[in-house]
């Protein structure tokens, strides 16, 4: 199955440059019958500025980044 993610909002509270933790609100949109769902996802940024993309989970290295992330899409004004 193949998805095409659609990234609505991003924050994230690294410097451009370096690898960056972002929080997307996304849309995935499912190849294999056109379905789609709304949702969140955490993904790392290279230094270059493109994704990094993995099957699996972005490693969020503590508590403390999580909640700066949320706090930076409340900010943001995300619903």
């Amino acid at each position: 199955m193949a998805t095409r993610v659609e990234i609505i909002n991003e924050v994230s509270n690294g410097t451009s440059g370096d690898w960056r933790l972002c929080f997307q609100e996304c849309i995935s949109h499912y190849d294999d019958d056109d379905s789609t769902e709304d949702g969140f996802r955490f993904i790392w940024r290279r230094p270059n500025g493109n994704l990094q993309p993995a099957r699996g989970q972005a490693r969020i290295p503590d508590r403390t980044e999580l909640e700066s992330l949320l706090n930076l899409a409340t900010i943001a004004g995300w619903y």
